[in-house]
Order: C-alpha cells, then structure tokens, then sequence
C-alpha cells in the first residue's frame, strides 16, 4: 500500500430498509430516520441516513477492502466524517478512498461518499497495518 493509491469504488444502493435497519441497529429512534410524513413535517423530502450508519458503511468499506489486499489482521485505529448532502431512499452512495499517507504499519485513507445530490460523506480513516499491534 502507498500514498496515492486508490481503492475501487463501492455502490451502495440507498434503500428504506438500510436507512431504517441503520437506525434502529444504532438505537438511533428520531423520527426523521423511519417516519416519512414526520419526515416532511420537520422540512425534508423524506427520511434520511443517520450518522451511525454513515460510519459503519464507511469502516466496512475500508476494512472489506484490507482484508482482501493486506489480509485479515488490519484494524480501524481512528474514523474521522463530516456528513453532506442527506442519503434519501431511492439513491446511490458511492463510496470512493485514496490512501493519503503511510508511515510503517499505520495508513490514513480519505474518503468521499457521494450521492445525486452532493457529498453525503467526507473523511479519513486511519488503519493498522496488520503485523505491529
């Protein structure tokens, strides 16, 4: 792994049920997450993706990715994300990384989500390498 490779892209389709599924998984139970109508009430089109499921797609991402270039034994040390445009149902987030920096056994990968309309999710992860623990 350097500095400047690229992790292939990752398309992850933006349903009801993941949007809701993440919520309730994250004990994340504010309306805008599971009731549309409530959705609207409060001003937007629809519900919405939580932060906590944000981030779990986004360690799933780099760790799926590690794990079959690097192996098994790669750990996410810091997950550092600034949410965007929402993820509404019906839309595409694709999940791009670039590896910015590597310093012996530690990586730093910036990450960028984007949907239809915008960035939904900006950041860098920084992993363990697999052999120093």
């Amino acid at each position: 792994m350097r500095a400047g490779d690229e992790l292939p892209p990752l398309e992850i389709p933006i349903t009801r049920t993941l949007i809701v599924a993440g919520a309730l998984a994250s004990r994340d139970y504010q309306d805008v997450h599971h009731d549309a109508e409530l959705a609207r009430e409060k001003g937007s089109p629809d519900i919405f993706m939580n932060i906590l499921t944000t981030n779990g797609l986004v360690g799933r991402y780099i760790t799926d990715y590690l794990t079959g270039h690097i192996g098994p034994h790669c750990t996410l040390r810091k997950v550092a994300i600034r949410l965007g445009a929402p993820n509404y149902p019906g839309d595409t987030m694709v999940l791009r990384g670039t590896v910015t920096a590597v310093d012996g056994h530690m990586a730093q990968i910036r990450v960028i989500g984007a949907n239809g309309l915008g960035h939904h999710v900006t950041g860098t992860v920084t992993v363990l390498l697999g052999a120093a623990r």
